[in-house]
């Protein structure tokens, strides 16, 4: 799988845009926070980060880790990380490898994204279960479960600013290995022309898979 480090990262990073787009209101007797951030991704706000991801296996208790930034909004997404981008923009996917300074350019299937919030969106509403969302001194916590033997992920534990903005996501696979995604100098903002354009050098080889 091409940048499977970088696909790693997203299907983590990408729960923060499951929450905020597919789960509908849920009625704890308490605040539903997946409301307010459900408003903020539908107003069409980006959310922008630094990220550090890591994933510790669970048998051999290797750990593999990579940062770098991120631009999630919607269907569209930007990730820059270990000499290697990938922008997605609903149409279309496009990967640059610096290190071959080679582009591959594919139509956007969302169904054979593994990372595609669409693709998770799907059957979300049945295969998680809200257990817990409180505040906890100042900051926001949520955790998310699932007994679906099919579910990316068993249990998500997602730590938000008061301002809705994440600042850790750690997720237990059905292998339990553990996925965690910490954030740092993460926003909201408003889109901005050219932010999911992938930006590469002339000279690059253009592998376009379209055809």
């Amino acid at each position: 799988m091409i940048l499977k480090n970088l696909s790693d990262s997203l299907n983590v990073v990408l729960i923060v845009i499951i929450i905020g787009l597919g789960l509908p209101s849920l009625a704890l007797g308490q605040q539903s926070y997946f409301s307010d951030l459900k408003q903020i991704f539908e107003e069409g706000s980006v959310l922008k980060a630094d990220f550090y991801h890591q994933t510790v296996d669970s048998y051999t208790q290797d750990t593999v880790s990579s940062s770098g930034r991120i631009w999630v909004g919607g269907q569209k997404y930007r990730v820059e990380a270990d000499n290697k981008s990938v922008v997605v923009d609903g149409e279309t996917s496009m990967v640059y490898d610096d290190d071959r300074n080679r582009v591959i350019i594919s139509k956007y299937e969302p169904e054979d994204d593994d990372f595609a919030p669409s693709r998770i969106l799907n059957g979300v509403d049945s295969t998680f279960t809200v257990q817990t969302q409180e505040k906890r001194e100042g900051d926001i916590y949520i955790l998310l479960s699932s007994d679906d033997p099919f579910a990316i992920y068993k249990e998500v534990e997602i730590f938000l600013s008061n301002s809705l903005v994440p600042q850790k996501i750690e997720a237990v696979d059905p292998a339990d290995n553990v996925i965690t995604t910490t954030f740092s100098g993460g926003e909201f903002m408003e889109p901005e022309e050219g932010m999911f354009i992938l930006s590469y050098p002339e000279s690059a080889e253009k592998v376009d898979m379209r055809n």
